[in-house]
């Protein structure tokens, strides 16, 4: 089991990236949450099986069509054991 902390940026708010992180957790069975940052970055912690979150991570880097994913800062953190994903209000 593996948690992971994510900051992405570049062109990643206003192109559905939080609401198709969402869909991508789902098929991959992980869980977490995902949400804008006011710098104009988007903040989410996903976890999961190691395939499955690293599967994320590699959407993450790449990002929806319309998006210009610039970077990935990932951090690990002690898996909680959480449920379900959440997509969050700004921060």
């Amino acid at each position: 089991m593996r948690r992971v902390h994510a900051i992405v940026t570049g062109t990643v708010q206003g192109v559905g990236y939080r609401f198709t992180l969402q869909h991508v957790v789902e098929r991959a069975h992980a869980t977490g949450w995902v949400r804008n940052l006011r710098d104009g970055s988007v903040e989410a912690e996903i976890e999961g099986e190691d395939a499955a979150v690293e599967a994320v991570l590699d959407w993450m880097r790449e990002g929806p069509r319309g998006g210009d994913v610039t970077g990935v800062e990932v951090a690990e953190l002690s898996p909680t054991g959480g449920t379900g994903f959440e997509v969050r209000r700004d921060g």
